[in-house]
C-alpha cells in the first residue's frame, strides 16, 4: 500500500533531511502541509530520543520494536500520517521505517527490524539523500552539540552500506508505487531544495 502524499526523506545523520524538510514545507500553503519526524514528538518519540541521547540503554532487539510502536502509532494514531492525508493534507516526514532497516540492523542484524516493519505503508515519494558518512559527521560535529549514541564514524558507515542496500531492495518489486529519488547530498542547500521542488510540484495534490 502506498499512501499519498507523503513523502519521506531518509539519509545518515548529517546528510541534511531536516533542513531541506523544512525548505521544501516552505513551498506550500500551511494548511496543506504537515511537516513531522522519526522518533516522533509523541510519548513513544520522546522516550527513544533520550535513549538516542544516552540518558539511558536497552537491549538494542527491544530498540527495534520501540522505533516500530512509535511509526505504529505515527501511522495509524489520532492525527496521525493516514488521517491528515485522507484529509488532503501532504505530510512531509524526516525519517519512516527505512531509516530502522538502516541503523537497528546495523545492532541486531536485519531479520527482526524487517519483520518489525514489513506491514506499514509506503510513501508516495522517498527522497534518499547519499552523501559520504566522513562529510556527514563533519557537518554533525560542526553543530558543537551532544552527539547521539548512533553519530559515530564506524557506525555511520555501515549504516549507509545498509541504506544502499535497503534502498537497491526497493527498487524492485518491494516497493511496487513508491517513488524512489536519490539526492546528492553533498550539494548545496539551494541546489538541492530547488531539485526537490522541481521533482514534488507535480506530482502532490
Amino acid at each position: 500500500m502506498v499512501i499519498k502524499n507523503f513523502i519521506v526523506f531518509e539519509g545518515i545523520d548529517g546528510a541534511g533531511t531536516t533542513t531541506q524538510i523544512k525548505e521544501l514545507a516552505k513551498r506550500f500553503h500551511e494548511e496543506k502541509v504537515f511537516v513531522t519526524c522519526e522518533p516522533t514528538p509523541n510519548e513513544t518519540g520522546r522516550f527513544l530520543r533520550r535513549m538516542l541521547k544516552g540518558e539511558f540503554s536497552v537491549c538494542e532487539k527491544t530498540a527495534a520494536y520501540l522505533f516500530a510502536a512509535d511509526r505504529c502509532e505515527h501511522i495509524f494514531g489520532k492525527d496521525g500520517i493516514l488521517e491528515k492525508t485522507s484529509k488532503g493534507i501532504t505530510v512531509l516526514s524526516d525519517r519512516y521505517f527505512f531509516s530502522s532497516l538502516a541503523y537497528q540492523s546495523v545492532s541486531c542484524g536485519k531479520e527482526l527490524p524487517e519483520l518489525l516493519n514489513s506491514q506499514f505503508p509506503l510513501p508516495q515519494i522517498l527522497f534518499y539523500f547519499k552523501i559520504d558518512p566522513k562529510l556527514s559527521l563533519s557537518r554533525v560535529n560542526s553543530r558543537g552539540e551532544s552527539k547521539e549514541i548512533y553519530e559515530k564514524i564506524d557506525f555511520q558507515k555501515k549504516t549507509a552500506t545498509l541504506y544502499d542496500a535497503v534502498i537497491e531492495e526497493y527498487k524492485g518489486s518491494k516497493g511496487n508505487g513508491m517513488e524512489i529519488i536519490e539526492v546528492d547530498a553533498s550539494k548545496g542547500i539551494d541546489e538541492i531544495k530547488d531539485f526537490i521542488w522541481t521533482c514534488v510540484k507535480e506530482k502532490i495534490n
